[in-house]
């Protein structure tokens, strides 16, 4: 694969989305952020658009896509955000983007997204609409390699993530050689995800010696098939949670809430809300894999999964970090 290096890929695509994951871009000029009053930034995107974007990049509240996830796809693959979005709104989708995610993880995501482009123009992602603003699940999405991203576009407040699933990865090591890095070292240098399973094993290890028997499988965990890789169990695998005693449901939960910490506070909020106020944990399964999917063989999971009939989080760390979440939605 051809890589051109970062000064050509930007000068190459222009105001694209090479500066936009760097978060070069200027923030919005002074009669955007004045309307800011009034709209939300995806209300403002979605305005600003033409009649000829709007036919490319917004389509109905109940299309199919809207529920679809893979770890490199596009909603719009004919229409990138490079060759879509005017300068401006090319601000503006850098300013949801960031605005999705925590202070403390916008650097480590921004350098994700742009390094999983690879340096090439045709790996930059793709932005649009679900539905209109008479939708009340009106909805603002990002994707492209290793990212999908989704909020709802009335408000800058997180209000979850909208019933439909979510994708974040990571292969931090593009410039080697593929066959020789393309699985991860067991502690997953400069993955910037890592962090979630550092957080998920401080849980296991939590857990009682039954416990963890219960919930280690030397089975295959779930396919990454689009068609399967979020669908509910009939029946979930390994520790049920309702068996936990009260105050590791509690230890769940806050380890739910710390996973989640990369994405911004209303969001987490939002799905702690839900997942509290459904029980939902009384219907949850969590698993961890052994064998190829527990790299080094050190009893550090890479791979696990959250299961129940109305959520999934699989986290898959061999050979390299692909997470998939999905919550449905409960209220």
């Amino acid at each position: 694969m051809h890589h051109t290096t970062r000064r050509s890929w930007i000068k190459t695509a222009g105001a694209s989305m090479g500066a936009i994951a760097l978060g070069q871009m200027p923030l919005a000029s002074p009669a955007v952020a004045k309307s800011a009053d009034s709209d939300s930034l995806p209300m403002q995107l979605y305005k600003s658009l033409s009649d000829e974007q709007r036919q490319k990049v917004c389509l109905p509240m109940d299309h199919p896509r809207r529920q679809y996830v893979s770890n490199w796809w596009y909603i719009h693959p004919d229409h990138r955000i490079p060759s879509t979005f005017d300068a401006e709104q090319q601000r503006l989708i850098k300013q949801i983007f960031d605005g999705l995610h925590s202070e403390e993880h916008q650097d480590a995501v921004n350098k994700q997204v742009l390094i999983d482009q690879y340096g090439e123009e045709k790996n930059a992602p793709a932005a649009g609409f679900f539905g209109t603003p008479d939708d009340e699940d009106f909805e603002f999405i990002f994707t492209g390699h290793h990212v999908t991203r989704r909020c709802n576009a009335h408000s800058d407040q997180g209000k979850g993530f909208g019933g439909a699933p979510i994708f974040y990865g990571h292969y931090p090591h593009p410039e080697t050689d593929m066959r020789a890095n393309f699985r991860e070292a067991k502690d997953h240098p400069g993955n910037p995800y890592w962090y979630q399973g550092k957080v998920f094993n401080r849980f296991v290890t939590a857990l009682s010696s039954e416990q963890q028997q219960m919930g280690l499988l030397s089975s295959e965990p779930r396919s990454e098939s689009p068609s399967k890789v979020i669908q509910t169990p009939v029946a979930g695998r390994g520790l049920a949670c309702e068996s936990l005693a009260e105050d590791q449901k509690q230890l769940f939960v806050q380890t739910i809430r710390d996973m989640l910490a990369m994405f911004r506070a209303d969001d987490v909020q939002a799905t702690i809300d839900a997942i509290q106020t459904t029980n939902l944990i009384e219907r949850l399964h969590v698993s961890w894999y052994a064998g190829q999917y527990d790299i080094g063989s050190d009893g550090v999971w890479d791979t696990w999964q959250i299961e129940g009939p109305d959520m999934v989080w699989y986290f898959r760390g061999e050979p390299h970090i692909h997470c998939y979440f999905h919550l449905k939605k409960t209220a």
